[in-house]
């Protein structure tokens, strides 16, 4: 079988994370697989893909993604493979119009990584998505609430939906190598981590604001890049958080990261299933997730959730575990085996398993 998986750019990102991990353990399987990206940027995902992939990787241009003209330069592609396999918006639609104006049979997949986005209050775009996720064989949903979600905005039939959880490398985040603490401040220091982009949907700046409330050897890891980055940087400057903040940007060594810190935290609006999230746990580390969906049905009972934006109860929470060892300790257990209900090769396995079906 040879499938093609299309996404908008190997930026960093949940849903770039887990095409990058996943693409070599479906080629173990024997899936020819090649990758195709909207926007051709040589990012440190990409680099990583390009040294573990026997496929072909590329990308369609050094501009906008929301060019329309893209339509066109992916209608090549479409009759090359047995199955296409889509990614995040806007790859969404033009892979799908791609579609319908090369009559092209290639049957096509979609995974919905997200509860929310700004279409589905739009009356316009709502019926847009319906004409556009109606030319699907298969809408893949990656957790219950991106599920009910999905469904109530569509009205589609039960059978157009399928549900399989996004997974990560359980064994690979826990049997990772720590760095010493004095790479990045003193070894006494209770170090946090948010790993995520900087995107109006993660709030890093919930997080910097309860890092103010806190004692001063309390520091803090953000890494990730992207467009709200500088406006968190200044937020830093403004509350004189400057020597207990450090902005790593992008990293390919997230497991030893993780492993570095006392405590990992998301302070996300809204989540699909975040990866950050399980890769957090699968590192033996106390979570702190924001009590909203996507990160509400995975945390709770397992790691602490606070009020979203709520910087305040999020400086408790956080101190509570620095002042309470036993429990800081019976915490990242309890996240540690939830994480393990997330393993990134049953994910796989599912997938296949829907690929065939599709493709009979």
């Amino acid at each position: 079988m040879k499938v093609l998986q299309i996404i908008t750019s190997l930026n960093v990102g949940g849903a770039e994370k887990l095409l990058i991990e996943s693409v070599p353990l479906y080629q173990k399987k024997g899936i020819e697989m090649d990758v195709l990206t909207l926007k051709n940027t040589k990012t440190l995902f990409w680099e990583k893909l390009e040294k573990e992939t026997n496929g072909n990787l590329k990308g369609l241009t050094s501009n906008s993604v929301y060019n329309p003209l893209l339509i066109f330069k992916i209608i090549p592609y479409l009759k090359k493979y047995d199955l296409i396999h889509i990614h995040l918006f806007p790859t969404l639609y033009w892979v799908v119009l791609a579609k319908t104006l090369s009559f092209s049979k290639t049957p096509m997949i979609y995974t919905e990584h997200s509860t929310s986005n700004r279409r589905r209050s739009n009356l316009l775009f709502k019926f847009i998505d319906r004409f556009i996720y109606k030319r699907l064989s298969k809408i893949i949903t990656i957790a219950d609430e991106v599920d009910k979600e999905i469904k109530k905005h569509l009205d589609f039939p039960q059978e157009k939906f399928q549900l399989i959880q996004n997974g990560v490398d359980i064994a690979f985040y826990n049997s990772a190598i720590p760095y010493p603490k004095t790479d990045f401040f003193d070894n006494q220091d209770t170090l946090l981590i948010q790993v995520s982009s900087f995107r109006w949907q993660k709030d890093q700046n919930t997080l910097i604001k309860a890092l103010k409330l806190l004692p001063e050897n309390v520091k803090l890891l953000l890494v990730g890049t992207g467009s709200l980055m500088e406006d968190s940087q200044h937020l830093v400057q403004e509350l004189n958080l400057t020597e207990r903040v450090k902005f790593l940007g992008s990293r390919n060594d997230v497991a030893r990261l993780l492993k570095t810190s006392d405590i990992v935290i998301l302070s996300s609006k809204h989540e699909g299933l975040s990866l950050s999230n399980i890769e957090g746990m699968s590192a033996s580390k106390p979570f702190i997730g924001s009590n909203v969906p996507g990160l509400r049905e995975i945390v709770k009972d397992h790691g602490l959730l606070f009020e979203q934006g709520n910087s305040e109860e999020l400086a408790k929470t956080i101190q509570n575990l620095i002042d309470n060892l036993t429990y800081k300790n019976e915490i990242a257990d309890k996240c540690y085996q939830r994480a393990k209900e997330f393993n990134i090769h049953s994910m796989v396995e599912k997938y296949v398993e829907t690929y065939k079906v599709v493709t009979e």
